[in-house]
């Protein structure tokens, strides 16, 4: 597409004074806009119909005087002789289901207190603990006690439980002990019609609308556009308040559709990709592909994510997709996004759905990571060494009895980083060591995406007793709590979470639009996976209480991780020695015991063993080797 005119200023969209807003909309390609006016977000007739002027930059401007808080306006755009009415790009706030904005004095939208708020304080992102969750699946099963069940409200909820007296909710979220929610899609999508609040509905929400604007249906009163503003506004200040930081899942590398999209009305075909064959590219596999690299496409994007900052206290960003996005725009972000709040977290998924029309090495991919400055990327890498392939439901990993991994799951310890004692040539996952350093890469091996955790093993090793599959799943989830890194897992993995499919015995791997029967968090399973619950907890704690763990550079990491040599096939050993500790760490991938040297003659103290993890000691041993049980990791500390 040829070069648009650009406008670099801070005022698009609505930007309310007491006595008159300003309505400016960037369309350098229209011959003619004009502004309407709606007394309500849906229905009934426009009550003012008004015509713009052509501004500097390619924008349009109109001014109307009065204080005009909850008045709902469109755009009527005309291109190349059509006309089309659209909703605001720039909107702050909508009516019902998004397809018109409306007017909104933020301060009334802000909680008691809400200027004060502020979420912690991180000093390096190797400290946090993300926990990722769904406002819907969180609260929304019948037995939960919460009240607004499925709403952001919900999730501010205190003192809820089972009948049985499992805390649910946020308190459920509190107990374990994790720094950070990660919230799936939270904008105003798509996928849900909003006006039937009545209906059971149920989707993920990778489908964009109003990019500025928070779902409808999280909120009690998707009609009126300020009331989603203000709760989303408690549910974060909540979140605050019990010392949490809230991530926000972003979906800025397609829209929900092209045809009936604000942007392709404004301007069209000006923020997708386009083929040389004029075809729609689509590296997000969802039909469309935002451009990013047009210059106003990545100052909405940058203006955008800069918006939730400041207006809703944003904590940090999970880019899905963010391979799809240009690393220009990503690194702008960033500067701009730290200089608001400098505890900013940024990371996303470092691939694509897809090819794109611009070359690999301008893309926000993980083998791209060096060239990211203050952007992480979720590690592929440690996911399917640790449990076996993703897309290959019934292979195996390491926790699962794959042979020779010992290399693979090296790499996966140092974080993807460089060490002189991994052998990278010999490592065919990635090439080389992606990660700058360990605070680059986020270690999981279980999301929203594919199968649970639980449910990957179930199918992987149908065979396997109960017993068995709890064992590996310990295993599992010590190797991503003692790996350099961010350690990530998906809300409900911490008692063995499944994705059932109603009436069969499969279960889903793709849920994004299943029923609430798929996808709720059935908290009784804490009570029935108690042990797996509480090995959780202690790895959460005994990680927040060991920096050995949590180092922010690849030098450090470097200079104080070493591993052991001459130990039993499938079983992987290292010590982190620092000037107050030394951390020992084996993982046994067999199933039978093994014995493994002690580094040294000391009084060790076990935190970790194949049933147990906490912060305390467990025991403590003074022989000179130790036995560490079969599908196990033991973690030993000698001051």
């Amino acid at each position: 597409m040829k070069s648009l005119q650009t406008y670099n200023g801070n005022d698009l969209g609505a930007v309310y004074a007491k006595q008159s807003t300003q309505f400016r909309l960037w369309a350098p390609t229209a011959e003619r806009v004009q502004i309407c006016f709606y007394a309500t977000g849906d229905g009934g007739e426009v009550v003012e119909v008004k015509d713009m002027q052509p501004d500097e930059g390619g924008t349009w401007v109109y001014t109307k005087s009065g204080d005009l808080h909850q008045l709902y306006y469109t755009y009527l755009v005309t291109v190349n002789g059509k006309t089309q009415e659209t909703n605001d790009p720039y909107g702050k706030a909508t009516g019902v289901n998004g397809k018109r904005s409306m007017v909104v004095n933020l301060e009334k939208t802000n909680p008691e207190g809400f200027e004060e708020d502020h979420g912690p304080e991180v000093k390096k992102w190797t400290d946090i603990v993300v926990y990722e969750l769904s406002v819907l699946d969180t609260t929304s099963a019948e037995n939960t006690g919460v009240v607004n069940k499925g709403k952001y409200i919900g999730l501010t909820e205190t003192g809820t439980k089972t009948p049985e007296g499992i805390p649910t909710g946020l308190d459920h979220i509190l107990d374990l002990g994790v720094t950070h929610v990660q919230i799936m899609p939270s904008y105003d999508f798509g996928s849900i019609d909003e006006s039937k609040p009545e209906e059971p509905q149920y989707n993920w929400g990778y489908d964009p609308i109003n990019y500025n604007v928070p779902e409808g249906s999280f909120s009690t009163d998707p009609f009126h556009g300020e009331v989603r503003i203000k709760e989303y506004k408690e549910m974060v200040q909540s979140f605050h308040k019990h010392g949490l930081g809230v991530i926000m899942d972003v979906v800025y590398n397609h829209t929900y559709d092209i045809e009936n999209n604000c942007f392709q009305k404004c301007v069209p075909d000006y923020y997708y990709r386009m083929t040389e064959d004029g075809e729609y590219s689509d590296a997000s596999a969802c039909g469309n592909e935002v451009a990013s690299d047009h210059p106003m496409v990545r100052k909405f994007i940058i203006d955008s994510l800069k918006y939730w900052v400041s207006e809703y206290h944003i904590d940090g960003f999970r880019f899905d997709l963010m391979g799809v996005l240009d690393i220009e725009t990503m690194n702008q972000a960033a500067v701009e996004l730290k200089k608001i709040n400098p505890s900013i977290i940024i990371y996303g998924e470092g691939w694509t759905g897809g090819p794109s029309t611009i070359p690999d090495e301008e893309r926000a991919l993980k083998c791209n990571v060096p060239a990211l400055v203050d952007v992480g990327a979720f590690s592929d890498d440690i996911r399917d060494a640790v449990r076996g392939d993703v897309f290959i439901e019934e292979e195996i990993g390491f926790i699962s009895g794959r042979q020779n991994m010992e290399n693979d799951i090296r790499y996966s310890v140092v974080g993807a980083t460089k060490h002189p004692e991994v052998d990278y040539e010999a490592y065919e996952y990635s090439e080389g060591p992606w990660a700058k350093n360990p605070v680059d890469i986020v270690n999981y091996v279980s999301c929203h995406d594919n199968l649970t955790l639980w449910d990957k093993i179930s199918v992987s090793c149908p065979k396997a007793t109960r017993e068995e599959k709890l064992s590996m799943n310990r295993l599992a989830t010590a190797m991503v709590f003692t790996a350099q890194g961010i350690p990530f897992f998906l809300s409900g993995e911490e008692f063995a979470r499944t994705k059932p499919i109603e009436g069969t015995d499969e279960v889903c791997e793709n849920s994004y639009n299943m029923p609430f029967y798929t996808n709720v968090m059935r908290y009784e399973g804490v009570e029935e996976n108690r042990e797996l619950y509480e090995y959780y907890k202690g790895l959460i704690a005994f990680r927040k209480a060991h920096e050995g763990l949590r180092f922010g550079t690849t030098e450090e990491v470097q200079e104080h991780l070493h591993f052991v040599d001459g130990l039993p096939k499938n079983v992987v050993a290292f010590t982190i020695k620092t000037d107050e500790e030394t951390i020992f760490v084996v993982y046994n991938g067999n199933k039978k015991a093994v014995k493994i040297d002690l580094p040294e003659k000391a009084e060790w103290n076990i935190h970790v063993d194949d049933t147990k993890a906490s912060a305390e000691v467990l025991r403590t041993v003074t022989d000179t080797e130790v036995e560490v049980q079969g599908v196990a990791c033991l973690v030993a500390v000698a001051k």
